[in-house]
């Protein structure tokens, strides 16, 4: 979906995720949630945010595999 490469700020992150900014950013910071840092202000991909809501351990198009 081209939707899905839209470009999020913190905040906005933080209101999809549900949850507040500083803990977006904290995620951002200890590479759990990836972002990039333009200047002083963080942006995220949505589709990078919708898949972390769904789960890291998940790969893209199926379930990751545990051999």
């Amino acid at each position: 979906m081209p939707e899905d490469n839209e470009i999020l700020t913190a905040d906005e992150a933080s209101a999809l995720l549900r949850v507040s900014t500083k803990t977006v950013l904290a995620l951002a910071r200890a590479g759990t949630l990836p972002g990039e840092k333009v200047g002083r202000a963080w942006r995220f991909l949505k589709s990078d945010v919708l898949r972390y809501v769904s789960g890291s351990s998940e790969s893209r198009g199926g379930v990751a595999d545990d051999k």
